[in-house]
């Protein structure tokens, strides 16, 4: 059962590489860490990763930018440093605790009951 998870979250990725070519090692450290994202919403419709690499910029900037599609509003980052990998495991963290976050809001809502029983009730003279 693991393993059809593994594919059916491997055929909800897409990843690109603009001004870089992506190598079967990048891609394979992206997939891996790609596939942390569904641990928090399986529901997950679409993960797209998009590494670009900007060498008029000093030594190089790599740009990772992320879209979570999501029943809902769709989750957005993006991270520029010097280093490919580091823009992935950054981009990474920062989705992985938007999905949290989400996650967590949705849940109190949930829980919370009627908002009529937080409100102040008007004094009875």
């Amino acid at each position: 059962m693991k393993s059809s998870h593994s594919n059916d979250s491997r055929s909800k990725l897409i990843f690109r590489g603009i001004n870089v070519s992506l190598s079967e090692p990048l891609r394979a450290a992206l997939e891996s860490k790609a596939v942390r994202l569904f641990r928090h919403e399986p529901r997950i419709v679409r993960v797209r990763i998009d590494i670009e690499h900007d060498a008029h910029a000093g030594n190089g900037l790599f740009t990772a930018k992320g879209r979570v599609e999501i029943a809902g509003p769709d989750l957005s980052a993006s991270v520029t440093t010097p280093d490919a990998h580091a823009s992935i495991n950054l981009l990474i963290d920062k989705l992985d605790r938007m999905l949290r976050k989400r996650m967590t809001t949705l849940l109190r809502r949930r829980g919370a009951g009627d908002i009529r029983e937080h409100l102040p009730r008007p004094a009875i003279a």
